[in-house]
């Protein structure tokens, strides 16, 4: 009696899945799916440029490194990117030290161009993530 139980179970299972095909995706699906997940990159990248902003304030105005506020914040944005965040950060930390590398050796850089012959931190930084 079990074993008639657990083959019908089986092959109404089989039956199911076999007959319940998942129904394709709609162009506009598609295309929505593709609009929330560039929003979504470019609104971390912002997030990622603003706490960067946000640590070079801080410096400028003699706030505690690593406080529980900035370390929170950080902690969100590496929760909400996962690995994206890590490497976002290391790309504008190796851009910045191309950057610096390029002023000691007296190389014109686009950053110099743009920014003419005096620049912020600040300024830096949004010349060079652009989202």
């Amino acid at each position: 009696m079990i074993y008639l139980f657990l083959a019908i179970f089986a092959i109404g299972y089989s039956a199911n899945k076999l007959f319940n095909k998942p129904k394709p995706r709609t162009m506009d699906t598609q295309l929505r799916e593709l609009i929330d997940a560039e929003t979504t990159k470019k609104g971390i990248g912002h997030d990622i440029k603003q706490y960067l902003l946000s640590v070079i304030d801080d410096d400028k105005n003699d706030r505690e490194k690593y406080s529980d506020d900035q370390l929170a914040r950080a902690q969100h944005l590496i929760d909400r990117a996962g690995p994206n965040a890590l490497f976002f950060m290391a790309d504008i930390a190796a851009q910045l030290a191309v950057l610096a590398a390029a002023e000691i050796n007296g190389i014109k850089t686009s950053v110099d161009l743009a920014l003419g012959d005096s620049a912020t931190p600040e300024q830096i930084v949004n010349n060079i993530v652009k989202n």
